[in-house]
């Protein structure tokens, strides 16, 4: 019961803070454009309190699943001088965008000082070699500073990783910098077959997704599915024994044995393989010092952004299925699962850099769909019929609740 209300607060603290946000970001651009605004309302349904202030009313509603700001002239045209409709496109545009400004810029601050905070920072200086992979092999030493790799400039093991993965196996021109002496390699990284099923597993090895045109997919393999066996070896709800006894060498043909709708299917399978490709260098930490700090916190919080950006592309063209994307009910179960305050703000940073870059979609409903119609006034130089921007808003909002439900109940179905 305790954990209970625990994870509830939790869930309640995170999702009320980032809501909170969002619509305040509304509220004070609305205010600086001197927009009146009737209502600044968390949650949605029935009032559960309000306070009435000198000319706006601040309310809690029942369902804490979002918020709004309601402002005079928002949704039917008002001849009031301070309505949303009389206020300029470019005073309407700043409105519209602030909540998933604020949302945005609240993830990258929280996640610098995270990673600012973290003790770890990158460097490019070799730690160590590895056995019998490429760096050992042209003589790359301890201490020596990877400079460029093909050209490209080197500051993390990211940057190596990605530059020789890029490579295809190709030969690379690497330029190290030993005590002042500049040294130039060129080598072919080191070729390591990878094995992949294309199943991916949550933490009771429940079969989250299944990758399109795997070797699971062809043979039968589903989402939802519980995986139970890996040829004779029980898995007993534990997903890395069933990572482990998966890649284990030497095993080409494997029999997964999944229960579906309370029946065990046994399911035979032989894994795809991959190459991929490395130097085979282990860089070492940077001296702590604040500059090296705020680099470090610069360049994890840039790839911070990019996942989200790149997960809205996949999903727009295809690579990513909507049964794939998370909802209220799956969001919640990961906060409640965050362990300790590092995680939670790290958590609170991803789903407001979340709530903020999907808020800009151009979708009916969302603020990017309104920023859209602000466009469109724009270019034509007088607005869209009332009618017209109703009925996209209804249809946009409708195809936003029919989505919410068929995530939500995936979500459902993930977790039982």
């Amino acid at each position: 019961m305790i954990s209970f209300l625990i994870a509830a607060i939790k869930i309640i603290i995170l999702l009320g803070f980032l809501i909170l946000i969002h619509e305040a970001g509304h509220f004070i651009v609305a205010k600086l454009c001197k927009v009146k605004v009737n209502e600044f309302a968390i949650g949605f349904g029935p009032v559960i309190w309000k306070k009435q202030g000198k000319e706006t009313q601040y309310a809690l509603r029942l369902i804490p699943l979002g918020g709004f700001v309601s402002m005079e002239g928002e949704d039917e045209r008002s001849e009031d001088d301070r309505s949303f409709s009389k206020a300029s496109i470019p005073k309407r545009m700043a409105i519209v965008v602030a909540g998933a400004t604020v949302n945005i810029v609240f993830a990258i601050i929280v996640y610098f000082a995270l990673i600012t905070t973290s003790g770890t920072y990158v460097s490019n200086k070799v730690a160590n070699t590895v056995d019998g992979y490429a760096a050992q092999q042209i003589g790359l030493q301890s201490g020596d500073e990877i400079i460029e790799i093909n050209g490209e400039k080197v500051k993390s093991q990211k940057d190596i990783n990605e530059i020789v993965t890029n490579s295809n196996g190709e030969e690379i021109d690497i330029k190290v910098n030993r005590n002042g002496e500049i040294l130039e390699y060129t080598t072919k990284p080191t070729e390591v077959p990878v094995k992949t099923t294309g199943i991916y597993l949550d933490d009771n090895a429940k079969i989250v997704t299944v990758e399109k045109g795997s070797s699971s997919e062809r043979s039968g393999v589903q989402a939802n599915d519980r995986l139970i066996k890996v040829n004779d070896v029980e898995i007993n709800g534990d997903p890395n024994k069933a990572v482990e006894t998966i890649n284990e060498k030497g095993l080409n043909t494997m029999v997964l044995t999944v229960e579906r709708d309370d029946q065990q299917i046994e399911i035979e399978l032989t894994p795809d393989y991959y190459s991929t490709y490395y130097l085979g260098v282990n860089l070492g930490q940077a001296p702590d010092t604040f500059w090296n700090r705020c680099i470090n916190g610069g360049m994890q919080t840039a790839e911070f952004l990019g996942p989200i950006v790149d997960s809205i592309k996949q999903l727009f063209t295809g690579q990513v299925g909507v049964d794939q994307m998370m909802g209220p009910v799956g969001i919640s179960e990961v906060i409640a699962k965050t362990d300790g305050v590092r995680e939670f703000f790290q958590m609170m940073a991803l789903i407001s850099l979340s709530l903020g870059v999907t808020n800009l979609l151009p979708i009916p409903a969302l603020d990017g769909g309104k920023l859209l119609i602000l466009i469109i006034e724009a270019i034509r130089r007088k607005p869209l019929k009332q009618e017209t921007e109703i009925n996209i808003q209804l249809l946009g909002f409708s195809i936003l609740i029919a989505l919410s439900l068929y995530v939500s109940y995936n979500d459902i179905l993930r977790i039982f």
